[in-house]
């Protein structure tokens, strides 16, 4: 049996919906990861859930007059169905409310108290007690969490912010930085009392930390083999030197500490409550626990999260567990040192083989914002738009290492460029013209062109290229392959002109077809992690052989098709196909102004409002597919110039002699084009329609009197000028003449 691999996403906070900056920073890229595991025959479980704990929660109870319950009921709902709803495959997506959650995050902390598995003890097993000072509401009778307490921020005025944060200016505060403070539930000025709580002694474990962290445990030194972005972060905290954390507050809401603990400690556990920071990340394991149960095998979790057996001997091999953290950067040190020595001090647990943190991701050249509405609600967009399209697009922008954008122009190109014009082009010419010419049954090949091999060379080398990537964590290079699998497929269709051979070398239209077809299958296994639904349909096109799901599934059989036979051939000659479809409508310009009308519209946000809704614009387009059949008109004419307006351009013929892409410019390709008496640079915008081999060698017409412009720091002399068809494609306006003719 394969090796177990736990792979989590970060518990989303049921204190409000989730927006498209959470999805591609802890749930997408794991999707992906989780799915191509299965198409491979992993045994794999992707576990996440609702985080319902914390002060966070009673903040907004109190404040909308609900109880706790209430908020992460209506939340975990709309937190759920959005992220079901955009694809991610979770084997179970439990919550922080369920009693065996309580009853794990209790075991941890009672293990942890009383018999901690490293040796690093005192009277609190591996515990310290900690008093302090603290602020108290005289009229509520209660400590104050720092939301807690609002006041003047001593940085923009605002009189109404927090005592961690100010909504305003976004300043992270202290509540003893606050002027005029006052508690947040009866208005009365805090004064400062002495309490007790529980410390996680970091700093004690700091050593046993560095020593995992350079392999010392497993010889996997994470130090080299995780990212920069998670590794920088974490030895930052480590040369400051990990301090206690108090990992309890008196708040309501909360798991409770246990009581005989705290009567054997000497201290009240009366309003005590287990830190939501360190009740969170054991969701990992009880939510397992819960699927489990849910498979009727309770002790099934222990394949996946126990480092040995039940007679005390170590896994090894096939048999010993991996865990997969996907994050964002905000949790990177929870992740990466403060769960690891909570693990550590229970004993017997896997420690994460890595933390493929991503970074964060802004819309529209800003960072979203709930508090000001700057934010697009999951749940909310995918009302208007295929799960597929986001997907797609998102994944191309992940914010793998550096901040990234989302952006609705982007979005848009992505959409109809990648998706429409390259990946559904293809496949739906490919398919048509077989049912048109060959009566929908895979054609016999005849003998193959070099070209033909070439296709086929780069078939059978994807799936391990491919895989590699993503196995890697190298998601948006993994799409970009795939897509360029796409590419390479209609090229090879364009040169080949089945429509032409088939009226003189019937047999060279049949090979053509062939191998386009092979392509196509190729194409519906690897696309499966990317646009699961799209890649479904496309098989059902193929009417191919059953293959493995990429959803949770007892389906590890090898009789169904995995990610490995999309490197083969799978459709003999015969096969007969099912009906075409268009795989992805384009995106009109008209929905995607309405998207931007809806950003720029007010809203509520998310943080003050009493339901999971959000406020759109009433009476705006929204995506729609149309009829196959039904046919776009061409472009408008332009205003009316005069003779003497045209005269002022200079065409010129240009042979297009370098071509090649530009590093993190997805749109642009920079081209040196010889025009007979010189050789000119122009970056072209055609990156998402041409590949740099498809233009190469090519004789264009190009501007070659436009001013030049600098973009991504390299200057651009001229322009290349394109035909844009009924169908959205860009078409070469192209010439026989020799380089640095005039066209008149």
């Amino acid at each position: 049996m394969p090796r177990p691999i736990l792979v989590t996403s970060a518990l989303p906070y049921a204190n409000g919906p989730i927006h498209l900056g959470h999805l591609a920073g802890a749930y997408l890229p794991a999707d992906f990861f989780v799915r191509y595991l299965r198409l491979k025959g992993e045994d794999v479980v992707f576990v996440c859930g609702s985080d319902e704990m914390g002060v966070a929660i009673e903040v907004r109870a109190r404040k909308e007059g609900r109880t706790p319950q209430d908020v992460i009921d209506a939340f975990h709902a709309v937190i759920e169905g959005g992220l079901r709803a955009a694809g991610m495959s979770f084997d179970v997506y439990g919550r922080t409310s369920a009693p065996i959650h309580k009853a794990t995050t209790t075991e941890f902390f009672r293990t942890i108290a009383t018999d901690p598995a490293e040796a690093i003890r005192n009277d609190q097993g591996a515990f310290r007690l900690g008093t302090s000072e603290q602020l108290f509401d005289p009229e509520a009778g209660v400590f104050l969490a720092d939301r807690f307490v609002v006041g003047t921020c001593p940085v923009c005025g605002n009189p109404n912010a927090y005592g961690d944060q100010c909504e305003r200016c976004g300043s992270t505060l202290s509540p003893a930085e606050l002027i005029d403070p006052r508690s947040a539930l009866t208005s009365a000025t805090p004064i400062r009392k002495e309490t007790t709580h529980w410390m996680l002694p970091l700093g004690d474990v700091q050593p046993l930390l560095e020593g995992w962290l350079r392999g010392d445990r497993d010889g996997l030194n994470r130090f080299e083999a995780w990212k920069p972005n998670v590794t920088g972060q974490i030895r930052s905290w480590l040369e400051a030197g990990l301090r206690d954390r108090a990992i309890t507050r008196d708040i309501a809401w909360g798991i409770p500490v246990p009581e005989d603990l705290a009567e054997a400690a000497g201290v009240d556990a009366s309003g005590k409550v287990i830190y939501v920071w360190f009740d969170a990340p054991i969701g990992y394991v009880s939510n397992t626990k819960a699927w489990a149960e849910a498979q009727g095998d309770p002790e099934r979790w222990t394949r996946y999260w126990r480092t040995h057996h039940e007679d005390g001997t170590a896994k090894t091999g096939d048999d010993a567990p991996r865990l997969v953290h996907f994050i964002g950067k905000d949790n990177i040190v929870f992740h990466g040192l403060v769960f690891p020595a909570m693990l550590m001090l229970t004993g017997g647990y896997v420690l994460p083989e890595a933390v493929p943190a991503n970074e964060f991701l802004n819309l529209e050249g800003e960072k979203f914002s709930t508090s000001r509405g700057h934010a697009i609600w999951l749940h909310d967009f995918l009302e208007r738009f295929p799960a597929d399209t986001l997907r797609y697009a998102l994944g191309t922008m992940l914010p793998e290492t550096k901040d990234a954008d989302f952006n609705l122009s982007e979005f848009q190109g992505r959409v109809n460029g990648d998706l429409a014009d390259v990946l559904g082009n293809f496949v739906h010419r490919a398919l048509t013209f077989t049912h048109s010419k060959f009566g929908g049954a895979v054609p016999a090949p005849g003998e193959l062109s070099t070209e033909a091999k070439a296709v086929l060379d780069a078939i059978a080398a994807a799936p391990e290229r491919i895989g590699a990537l993503y196995a890697s964590y190298r998601f948006r290079d993994a799409l970009y392959e795939t897509i360029d699998l796409a590419r390479t497929g209609n090229k090879f269709f364009n040169d080949a002109a089945p429509w032409h051979q088939i009226k003189t070398d019937v047999q060279a239209a049949q090979t053509t077809l062939y191998v386009s077809l092979q392509l196509c299958a190729s194409l519906s296994i690897l696309l499966e992690p990317i646009v699961p639904d799209a890649a479904a349909r496309l098989r059902r096109m193929l009417n191919l052989a059953p293959m493995r799901s990429s959803m949770p599934a007892a389906n590890l059989s090898g009789d169904l098709l995995g990610w490995d036979d999309a490197a083969r051939p799978l459709l003999p000659p015969g096969h007969a196909l099912g009906a075409p479809e268009v795989l992805f409508q384009k995106l009109d310009d008209a929905v995607i102004q309405a998207e931007r009308d809806r950003l720029a519209a007010p809203t509520t946000p998310a943080d003050d409002s009493t339901a999971p809704q959000v406020q759109t614009v009433p009476d705006v387009p929204v995506y729609e597919p149309v009829a196959e059949a039904e046919t776009p008109g061409f472009a408008p004419l332009a205003d009316t110039i005069v003779y003497d307006d045209f005269a002022k351009i200079d065409l010129r013929a240009g042979k297009i002699v370098v071509a090649e892409r530009i590093p993190k410019a997805d749109k642009l390709l920079r081209l040196e084009i010889d025009l007979g008496f010189e050789t000119r640079q122009i970056l072209s915008g055609i990156a998402e329609h041409f590949t740099p081999d498809e233009v190469l060698g090519r004789t264009v017409v190009i501007v070659a009197n436009l001013a030049p412009r600098k973009m991504r720091g390299l200057e651009s002399a001229g322009m290349i000028l394109m035909a844009e068809g009924r169908d959205g494609k860009l078409r070469f306006v192209e010439t026989d003449a020799e380089p640095g003719a005039t066209v008149q």
